[in-house]
């Protein structure tokens, strides 16, 4: 996992939508973080929930596995496999697990939300160490283009 900015080159996760995911049972695990996104793969056992919360980031969720119930910014909507939802940055937002097994899903944040090492095997496990302050994305993430570029990053 990088936990230093990205190099220039290819990052290729082979038949994400179907072999990746179904091999994952963690709550959250970080796959790549980038200089203006991140992508994460999420685990949500029957009955579960990702939990109600706000992000100051975007979030764009693609559903792999499984049926959800979502609710974004008060509009609720049932959701499966094949289905995208954004989140825009500011906006309320909760996905509960209406299936009868695991809800399974990759999320774009961007910019980055977790640190790039970041494997919750639980969502109690998650919520403990965002609280505490020890699954923050990395300074390099939240850096403006011209930073990045003065920097030689881009």
């Amino acid at each position: 996992m990088n936990t230093e900015p990205p190099k220039h080159k290819m990052v290729y996760f082979p038949n994400m939508v179907n072999a990746l995911p179904s091999g994952s049972g963690e709550f959250r695990r970080v796959l790549w973080t980038g200089l203006y996104s991140q992508v994460v793969l999420m685990t949500i056992p029957v009955g579960g929930d990702i939990g109600e919360e706000v992000h100051t980031v975007d979030q764009a969720l693609t559903f792999t596995s499984g049926k959800a119930k979502a609710t974004v910014g008060g509009e609720e909507k049932d959701v499966e496999a094949g289905d995208l939802v954004i989140v825009p940055a500011g906006t309320q937002h909760q996905f509960v697990n209406t299936g009868p097994t695991p809800l399974i899903l990759y999320t774009i944040y961007s910019p980055a939300e977790h640190n790039p090492k970041t494997v919750h095997k639980t969502k109690e496990e998650g919520d403990e160490l965002e609280e505490a302050g020890k699954d923050e994305a990395p300074e390099w993430s939240q850096k403006s283009k011209k930073e990045n570029k003065d920097a030689g990053l881009v």
